[in-house]
């Protein structure tokens, strides 16, 4: 940000400004951090504000009931988890309380809190497998070879120029807002696999660069499910299945729908059932053909997850207990005096485990400029909207802005403040764990866990989120005294 942009409150030091008269204003001091062409802000606000309205807006049992459709009472949570706006904790709670105060059933929330494991399950498996969540867990189940699928996604597809409808109405939400209904994220990476034959690794980068919600995990490992590289057969959908959860409306107005389906030049691809698709896209695959059931929706990020019961959640999860930090820390035995606080995103809410610790200290947030050029293993540069979002949640906390390289920000921040160590909280991108790992070399590094969703002590099977789920989902409802139904 530029302390000359209009509207915007200058400040010292280079660091970016915190105030803003108009979110045009936030627009145009956003404007110089990116180096792709920039539009404007997502609908979707950030900050805590938001998202407790958000929140407190919530009804499990209509989304336990709803959560396939396109206009089913989704949370849209997701946003605000992903970067510990909200905790994954504070949700769970949030949940629970619910059940106490309308004097519903524990069935009535179940769909919700599972959700809410399956966020905690895809932190976990990021935690044990860094960046290998980039690379195929298993072989393809479609008979087609990897090496058959293209690595570039297709520019009608991202112009939401396929003269499909549907497809072009989820690229256009899915970029216009920074948001897309977990349904028509599952349509659309299935569109994209299987009807386009474009490696899952092309589409997951195209969401992550413009979800609010995108976490590495959660999309790259839900675009394998639909892929068939971490499932046991790949996930396709029909027309039938759109129009039960999407409505009639936009087979009605597409052009592709009305000559017909895929043997009619120019037809609706998707206009068959699904033995006939099965056979026309995967000829040589040897599983059965998928069942017609939907994937679960859910208020989360990228496409489904692995199990046509459920879907992926979105939030601050952690890994078996609290969340062991991923990167490095020097030993430091004696709790610093006169630490700043390095803030990322994964932590920007007041549940931030190093601001209760130490409120008042001295606090930094860095983007970091390798991310915002779309240099680092993340993934590609992020949108503005997704800069803006990020942007909107850190004004509401007590931090100073700035963006550049993260380590040396945060240890010339610490020289200028006379600072005798760094405190911060458990992150699980690895990235992240490669910052802690060069502070700790320079500084003592205090590194604070979350509030874990559920606390699980031994090691737990990660290979399906029915495994994971089979110890988990006892441990989540006894800890808050729902024990039975």
């Amino acid at each position: 940000m530029d302390a000359r942009a209009p509207h915007a409150t200058a400040t010292a030091h280079g660091d970016l400004p915190r105030k803003f008269a108009s979110r045009a204003a936030l627009v145009q001091a956003l404007r110089p951090l990116l180096l792709s062409p920039a539009s404007g802000l997502s609908p979707i606000r950030g900050g805590r504000a938001a998202a407790e309205r958000r929140l407190a807006a919530i009804d499990p049992g209509a989304y336990g009931r709803s959560r396939n459709a396109l206009d089913g009472a989704v949370t849209r949570l997701s946003p605000y988890i992903r970067h510990g706006v909200l905790t994954l904790a504070e949700v769970r709670d949030a949940v629970f309380a619910w059940l106490e105060t309308s004097g519903a059933p524990r069935a009535a929330a179940a769909k919700l809190i599972a959700e809410l494991g399956w966020r905690d399950y895809w932190q976990r498996l990021w935690h044990q497998l860094g960046d290998g969540i980039w690379h195929d867990r298993e072989p393809l189940k479609t008979g087609h070879p990897a090496a058959s699928y293209a690595a570039v996604l297709p520019a009608d597809i991202q112009e939401g120029s396929t003269g499909l409808t549907c497809i072009d109405a989820f690229a256009a939400e899915l970029i216009g807002s920074g948001w897309l209904h977990n349904h028509a994220r599952l349509w659309l990476a299935s569109y994209v696999v299987h009807w386009r034959r474009v490696r899952w690794q092309a589409g997951a980068q195209w969401f992550l660069q413009h979800l609010l919600d995108g976490d590495p995990a959660s999309n790259a490992l839900s675009w394998q499910w639909v892929a068939s590289s971490f499932s046991s057969k790949p996930y396709i959908f029909n027309r039938a299945n759109l129009e039960r959860y999407g409505g009639q409306s936009l087979c009605a107005r597409c052009p592709a729908a009305r000559r017909g389906g895929p043997d009619v030049a120019g037809g609706c691809p998707f206009d068959a059932d699904y033995e006939q698709l099965q056979q026309q896209l995967f000829p040589w695959a040897t599983e059965a053909p998928p069942a017609s059931a939907p994937a679960p929706q859910t208020p989360s990020p990228p496409p489904p997850a692995p199990e046509p019961s459920t879907a992926s959640a979105s939030g601050l999860a952690v890994s078996a207990g609290p969340l062991a930090p991923t990167g490095t820390s020097r030993p430091n035995p004696d709790p610093p005096q006169r630490p700043v606080l390095w803030i990322h995103g994964e932590a920007l809410g007041p549940a931030n485990p190093a601001l209760r610790a130490y409120p008042g200290r001295p606090a930094l947030f860095v983007f970091d400029s390798a991310w915002l050029t779309g240099t680092t293993t993340s993934g590609p540069p992020p949108s503005l909207k997704r800069l803006g979002f990020l942007a909107e949640c850190l004004v509401e906390l007590p931090v100073t802005i700035r963006h550049g390289d993260p380590a040396a920000e945060l240890l010339a921040f610490a020289q200028r403040h006379g600072a005798d160590g760094i405190v911060t909280s458990a992150a699980v991108d690895p990235r992240l764990a490669a910052i802690q790992a060069q502070l700790a070399g320079a500084l003592p590094l205090t590194v604070l866990p979350p509030e874990p969703f559920v606390v699980l002590e031994q090691a737990v099977d990660l290979g399906r989120f029915s495994r994971y789920w089979r110890r988990a989902e006892a441990r989540v409802w006894a800890a808050a005294g729902r024990g039975r139904p």
